[in-house]
Order: structure tokens, then C-alpha cells, then sequence
């Protein structure tokens, strides 16, 4: 690119960010990502409804191309209303939310990471997230994701030992 062509570019080139709260009711957990092609949403189907028994969720996609719609499924109506509103407020290039109930997201991230769309996953969680958004002229991007809160000090040997008893009680150790 020419010298005076790339530094006009530049010039005429403004980010406006936003920070967006999204709800994680108690039950739910979410799974926060970005994929790239329109059969996402049923590839990201199979692979949750795949890994776990039971499980119960919604998922919704930004389509950047095309019509950009927001698609969705989901096998839980209540899940996939959650998604496809998340999905609605964030509004980036790309991104997929998925809420799952009886299910932690460790249940399934393999899962999701082994579809072919999948770029990156920004978040697997339970807590209250922000997602700091970028826009531009062109379009919106997702640019990090603030998960729970600030941690307040280190553990002791009493938090310890509540962290071990709490693994044990919910199954993902002996």
C-alpha cells in the first residue's frame, strides 16, 4: 500500500468501546467463543448434546456475512432465550454463547474446542461476565471478557482444604 494511502486510512479510523453485562442465572452455566462458518450452530448442537446426558442448553451465533442474522438452537427453550438475547446485545463478528443446565462447562469444552469452526472460546463460566466490545465502522469485535470478580487475596490452608472438599462433594475427585 502506498505511504499516503495507509496513513488517510488510519486517520479516518475511530473505536468506539462498550462494556456489556450478561446475566448468568443461578443453575446456568455459559460457554463464551468465536467460530466462522453458518453450520456452527448445528455443529456446536451435536457436539453439547453429545457429551453429557441430560444436559439442557441453548446456543446462539453472530453471523457476520450474508443476512447476519443471529442463529440459534438449543434442546431447553428457557436456555436458548438467554442465548439468542446475549447473542442480541453483543452483536460481534462471529461470537456464540451457549447456556447449559445440568452440565459444567468442563463437561463439554472439549467437545466445543474439536468443532472445526471453533476459533477461540473466550469463557467457560458461571459467574456474571462483561464483554468489552469494539466497534468500528465495519462491524463490532469482541476484545476480552471480564469473568467474576477482582480476587480479594491468596488462599490459606482453610481454603485449601474447603477447594479439596468441594471437588470431592460434586464428583470430579475421589
Amino acid at each position: 500500500m502506498r505511504e499516503g494511502m495507509h496513513s488517510k486510512s488510519r486517520a479516518c479510523m475511530s473505536v468506539k468501546l462498550e462494556v456489556i453485562g450478561i446475566e448468568v442465572p443461578k443453575g446456568y452455566n455459559i460457554v463464551l467463543g468465536q467460530a466462522h462458518f453458518i453450520k456452527t450452530v448445528e455443529d456446536l448442537y451435536e457436539a453439547v448434546v453429545n457429551a453429557v446426558p441430560n444436559v439442557k442448553f441453548g446456543l446462539a451465533f453472530c453471523e457476520s456475512s450474508g443476512p447476519r442474522l443471529i442463529r440459534y438452537d438449543g434442546n431447553d427453550e428457557e436456555a436458548t432465550k438467554l442465548a439468542v438475547e446475549a447473542a442480541r446485545k453483543v452483536a460481534a463478528g462471529h461470537f456464540f454463547v451457549i447456556y447449559l443446565k445440568n452440565a459444567y462447562p468442563i463437561n463439554v469444552i472439549d467437545r466445543i474446542r474439536a468443532v472445526p469452526e471453533v476459533v477461540t472460546l473466550y469463557a467457560a463460566t458461571g459467574n456474571p461476565v462483561q464483554i468489552i466490545v469494539g466497534e468500528t465502522d465495519q462491524g463490532r469485535a469482541v476484545l476480552g471478557i471480564v469473568d467474576g470478580y477482582k480476587s480479594l487475596g491468596v488462599e490459606g490452608e482453610k481454603e485449601k482444604e474447603e477447594r479439596r472438599k468441594f471437588l470431592r462433594e460434586i464428583g470430579y475427585k475421589r
